[in-house]
Formats: structure tokens, sequence, C-alpha cells
């Protein structure tokens, strides 16, 4: 039988001159195509990553400038840092406040809406609107209502005999509000997730359950809650990678403050780098350093342990 034109060669045989020119066209065809990516990837990936390495293994002159190579000092400096070691205390205290509320309180509200009751798309909509506010908008709409002279939830508080609370000036407080800042926003989205979630969900498998007597409570356990796994795991990565990353809320309503309550490790970058006239940018490069490894690692933990635990249909 007569072999094809472009056929690969047999193992053990010199392809063909015919066969490499296809075979070296094939690879520069892929390569044309992964090039535009690889670039955006090395101007705003590489190139930032690789320069935080190089500035975190240097001090810098008054200026920013990298002055002299210090090696690892100051990686060392930082485990050495009781400031340090509280700034990673709240980074982990926020995400623990944002991530479980938000991905928990959605759901809650998603299953709500599962049930038949007039003008739940209305409420839909509601649910999903804060996805459409942008940080600084939203965090100036809450410092609105946590104003302690003017702000609605004081007022409120006032119209039940009890007094002000400094819910940005006061250290118990601050941390809390700054996180019900973020579930808040973060809301809007994690309810348009698990929405299209429950709509992928197939009606039979639905139906069948309501058949052998499962409804409400036991239907949402048994049913939607498992079938909903990937898209509560994909949500909780999601999460914790942002609120590891949050920083307009906390600069619009309290600047890292009172006294460093709500500083979490990208305020403290940003504290180091740039603000009050700093350009310690060797100390904030290592900080930035070590986020990615607190972000990797979350993601690590989270791929070994919570997949195991999602059903895939």
């Amino acid at each position: 039988m007569p072999t094809a034109p472009h056929a690969a060669a047999p193992r053990g045989r010199t392809p063909s001159p015919r066969q490499r020119e296809r075979r070296w066209g094939e690879h520069g065809l892929a390569w044309a195509f992964l090039l535009p990516s690889l670039v955006v990837f090395a101007l705003f990936i590489g190139y930032p990553l690789g320069r935080t390495l190089y500035l975190s293994a240097h001090a810098n002159d008054l200026f920013g400038a990298p002055s002299k190579y210090v090696g690892l000092k100051h990686y060392t400096d930082l485990l050495s840092s009781a400031d340090f070691a509280d700034t990673l205390l709240t980074t982990a205290l926020f995400t623990l406040l944002t991530v479980v509320p938000g991905v928990l309180g959605a759901l809650v509200l998603v299953l709500l809406l599962e049930n038949r009751i007039r003008g739940v798309r209305l409420l839909r909509s509601a649910f999903a609107l804060p996805f459409a506010f942008s940080v600084a908008s939203a965090s100036v709409v809450f410092a609105v209502f946590y104003n302690p002279a003017s702000g609605v939830l004081n007022g409120l508080l006032s119209q039940v005999g009890l007094g002000p609370i400094g819910w940005l000036t006061d250290s118990r407080y601050a941390l809390v509000s700054v996180a019900a800042t973020t579930v808040w926003m973060n809301l809007g989205y994690n309810v348009l997730v698990l929405s299209a979630g429950i709509g992928s969900i197939p009606t039979e498998i639905v139906e069948a359950a309501r058949l052998d007597g499962a409804s409400g409570l036991r239907l949402a356990r048994s049913i939607t809650v498992p079938m909903l796994g990937p898209n509560l795991f994909f949500l909780t990565v999601v999460s914790t990678v942002h609120s590891l990353q949050s920083f307009g809320q906390i600069h619009i309503l309290t600047k890292g403050g009172p006294d460093s309550s709500t500083k979490t490790l990208v305020y403290s970058v940003y504290e180091k780098a740039f603000a009050y006239g700093s350009s310690d940018f060797g100390r904030a490069s290592a900080q930035a350093v070590v986020l990615l490894l607190v972000v990797l690692a979350c993601t690590a933990v989270q791929f070994g342990v919570l997949e195991r635990k999602v059903h895939y249909a």
C-alpha cells in the first residue's frame, strides 16, 4: 500500500526532508501563536518578578536606587521582627474574616433564592449588584456608613439606646469593619458564580431526589451543595488570593490603622516603598516576595486538601 505523502516516518527511520520541513513549519506556527503571550508574560510578570528579587537582595540609597548587595539580610530581619509577625497575623485574620463569610454567605443566599417566590429575579439582580461597584466607590460608601458622627450604623444604634462605636477608629472594630466591606464587595461575584453552578445541575438529578422525598435542607445538603463543589472550591481559592492582595479599601478606610490593626502584608509593602516619602524598596521587595510565597502556599494547601473533596460531575 503506498504511503501517504505527509505520514510520519516509521519509528527507527530518518524523516524525509519533506517531513522535516513540515514539522519545522508546524513548530514555527505554534511559536508564532505563543509569541504575543510570551512577550506580555515577560514584560508584565517575568521582568517585575526578577526586578523584585534583585531589589530584595540589595540595600538602597535615599532615593531608592540599589546601592549594596546584602543577600538575605532583609529576609532575616523580617523573620526576627515582631512588627512583621503582627502584620502576618493581621493578614491571616483579615483573610479568614473575608473568605469564610463571603463564600458561605453567597451560598446561603443562592440556596434561598432557589425557592419559588415572587420577585426572585429582582432579588438575584440586587444581590449581584455589588459586583458592579469599584473598590474605591464601595469604600467611600462604607466610609459614610461608618462615620462616627453622622454614619448610618451609629444612627441605628442611637435609635435603640446604644452609644456610638468607632468602627474605623477603634482597633477592636476596625479590622472587622474593613472585612465586612470586603465581603460586601465580593458578594455579587460569588452569587453570580454559584447561581451559574446551580443552573448547570442536571434537572433529572434534582427531580429524582424530590421523588425520593428530598426537599428543603435535605435536598440542599445531599444534592445541591455537593454538585456545587467545583464552584465553591474555585471561589475559595480566588477569594483567598483576592483577600491577601486587598489594598484599596484598607487605604481609603483606615490607612492601616488605628495602631496598625488593619495593616496587612500588602499595605506594609506600600508603606515601606511609597508612603510618607519612604523609598525602602529593598525591604518592601522582600515583603512582596514573602507575600508571593504566602499566596503560593495557601493555593497549594487548598489544592492539596480541598480539591480531594470536590465532586466533578
